[in-house]
């Protein structure tokens, strides 16, 4: 699986970085989340109860910086472990800069790679996909209200996909509305 990403939070850098080094900021944002530990500078114990597709299980995952390049970027390596569950693996590179449009923001951007085994490899790299992207999503959204009070909103690719998404929404409503309409026409 890999993944991007790009978010503007309306928050400067040095707040932004300290909160993704924080573990109470990043247990309250991560939903499903028991417990986040701070077991190093570098190393993070979590456990984190979620759900991809029918898959549900508890995860214990130990997340390693590495590359750190405060307050710019670094690298997560994670190992998670489901139990029957299933078991993950992989690194996330993060990089925070300064908002050129807007200086009290930072723009944040990820680049995923992960490999996952067990019944979660089963479920198909669709639904996994699509899970990991709703959860960084979720993440994000309450990441950027925590360390700004405002919602992140999303930029690049990912903005244009949401566009995109909502106005194939309003297509299907007015497919449906429009059809609704013929049929009380034909009935009368």
């Amino acid at each position: 699986m890999e993944q991007t990403g790009e978010y503007r939070i309306r928050a400067g850098l040095q707040t932004v970085w300290s909160g993704l080094n924080d573990p109470d900021v990043l247990a309250r944002c991560i939903d499903g989340c028991q417990s986040m530990e701070k077991l190093s500078d570098e190393k993070f114990q979590t456990s984190v109860k979620a759900k991809v597709g029918p898959v549900s299980a508890t995860f214990q995952a130990l997340l390693e910086l590495t590359d750190v390049n405060p307050p710019s970027s670094y690298t997560i390596r994670a190992d998670v472990k489901g139990g029957a569950a299933g078991f993950g693996k992989g690194t996330a590179a993060v990089t925070l800069l300064p908002d050129e449009e807007n200086a009290d923001a930072t723009l944040l951007r990820y680049q995923v790679k992960a490999n996952v085994g067990g019944k979660l490899a089963q479920v198909g790299s669709r639904l996994i996909d699509g899970a990991a992207r709703k959860m960084a999503d979720d993440f994000f959204a309450a990441f950027g209200e925590e360390v700004s009070g405002v919602a992140p909103e999303a930029t690049g690719a990912q903005a244009e996909a949401k566009r995109y998404e909502t106005s194939g929404q309003w297509i299907i409503w007015l497919l449906v509305f429009g059809a609704l309409v013929l049929a009380m026409i034909f009935a009368f």
